[in-house]
């Protein structure tokens, strides 16, 4: 059936609407926080701060720049796979980033730093790092979409990606008081089982029929690699980008970066194994190679031990691997979930895995380990669960994962309903995986198989030269 996919006035009415209320909103919620204002002289006074050295920024920053890199060029260039669909890979992505960090600032603001004295959230670097976290979940949801939605529909599952994402956050690090610095739990588990409850939703039958838009070409998986390898050189300051300052953050980036080593050798070592001639899958090694990374996230703060660390990283990494090889079949045949990006191997399984591994780990921890100061420091017990035992912090660890996983199921079905109304402005099932549908594009008419732009039109020249 024929579908209108003209965005000329949706798009444009969506993204002006909804900024004009970012701004509006803003203007009555946000202010600067007491270390970005110009009042930080007197509260470095006040708090007997020597140097300008020991605000917030200092600390946070290179970290806030590494997760930037990560939402915006990892993310965005890990979707540039497809053959025919570069541009709604890093384009969509760029825009609902965009959107969704904004949204992000006023909705964790007002659930966690809602000032209660002038009803104002306060912001300063380390809200930057959260709203980034906060977007993350929904670029994960995107990839399990991939090729098959229209903008419009990536900015609705954007605004309520956002707001299902704060009220979990709160649940799990306020009400439950779970430890998840990496966000296995909170940022990846959510985030998978958001996209792939809504790809479930969407499930599109005739999808066959852009079967062969749906791979990828050599110089299309060079652009994803580049993502892979922007990820993987910056998930350790991801995983360590808001745990506590000193030896809780500097272990979270040994952990991470241990954890991503070791899930690169058992990614080649599967994907080489899976086949009669033993070469590499370039799809494995583009994603299961960060699994390690996405699996330590809830413990990457704890003491797991470096060699424990390379055996999370061990573990994902197998499993991830096999996911693409195996789960993704069975989920699209028999489950009707058509999961473009693999998501649910690279994010929601080694979520899970991170999620088992922190509530272990924190269940197992002790005085002789951490030290008295260290294991109260590690778990925050202080004020309202002071006297909360490991035992039960590993607990309420287990607990946290079901609640990311009944967010991401519940929330993802309802949104999914409401993406499936027939007014966005969706593709047909023939036009999936095409950039064509959205972006002004030119395809070269000799090959028909890379599109570019008219600054190279000159390639087309190329074409009938070596045809």
């Amino acid at each position: 059936m024929a579908k209108n996919t003209n965005i000329r006035i949706s798009l444009p009415a969506v993204c002006f609407v909804w900024q004009i209320a970012m701004i509006i909103l803003f203007g009555v919620f946000i202010r600067y926080d007491e270390e970005s204002d110009t009042h930080w002289i007197e509260h470095r006074r006040k708090k007997n701060i020597s140097t300008n050295l020991e605000n917030d920024f200092y600390y946070r920053y290179p970290s806030f720049q590494d997760v930037h890199v990560m939402i915006f060029v990892g993310f965005g260039f890990l979707m540039t796979f497809l053959k025919r669909y570069s541009f709604g890979g890093v384009g969509f992505n760029f825009l609902i980033a965009a959107f969704g960090i904004q949204w992000a600032l006023l909705m964790q603001g007002w659930f966690h730093h809602l000032d209660e004295h002038d009803w104002k959230i306060k912001i300063g670097v380390e809200n930057l790092i959260n709203a980034d976290f906060c977007v993350a979940s929904c670029l994960i949801a995107y990839g399990a979409c991939l090729g098959k939605v229209s903008p419009v529909q990536l900015m609705v599952l954007t605004l309520f990606g956002v707001t299902l994402f704060a009220v979990e956050e709160y649940i799990i690090l306020e009400l439950l008081h779970a430890k998840d610095a990496g966000g296995s739990m909170v940022i990846h588990t959510f985030g998978a089982y958001y996209g792939l409850t809504i790809s479930w939703v969407l499930y599109r039958p005739l999808l066959s029929q852009s079967k062969h838009l749906q791979g990828s070409v050599y110089h299309s998986d060079v652009f994803a690699m580049i993502g892979t390898l922007f990820l993987w050189m910056y998930w350790p300051s991801f995983n360590s980008a808001i745990a506590d300052h000193g030896d809780g953050q500097h272990r979270a980036v040994i952990n991470t970066y241990l954890a991503l080593a070791s899930s690169v050798l058992t990614t080649f070592a599967i994907s080489s194994i899976s086949q009669n001639n033993g070469k590499l899958d370039m799809v494995h090694i583009q994603n299961a190679t960060l699994a390690g990374g996405v699996a330590m996230g809830t413990a990457s703060e704890f003491m797991i031990t470096p060699y424990g660390s390379l055996i999370v990283g061990f573990c994902s990494g197998i499993v991830s691997t096999f996911g693409y090889l195996f789960l993704t079949p069975f989920m699209e045949k028999t489950l009707k979930i058509q999961d473009t990006c693999g998501i649910h191997n690279l994010h929601a399984m080694p979520g899970v895995i991170g999620g088992i591994v922190g509530a272990i780990t924190a269940a197992s921890a002790s005085e002789s380990v951490y030290g008295q100061e260290g294991l109260i420091n590690t778990f925050d017990f202080k004020d309202a669960v002071a006297n909360r035992t490991v035992n039960i912090q590993g607990g309420y660890q287990a607990a946290a994962l079901f609640v990311a996983i009944a967010f991401g199921l519940v929330g993802g079905a309802l949104v999914g309903g409401i993406l499936k109304l027939p007014i966005w402005g969706d593709p047909a099932d023939v036009n999936c995986f095409d950039d064509d549908v959205y972006w002004e594009v030119i395809v070269c008419a000799i090959c028909n198989k890379y599109k570019i732009t008219e600054i190279t039109k000159f390639l087309i020249i190329s074409c009938k030269y070596f045809l």
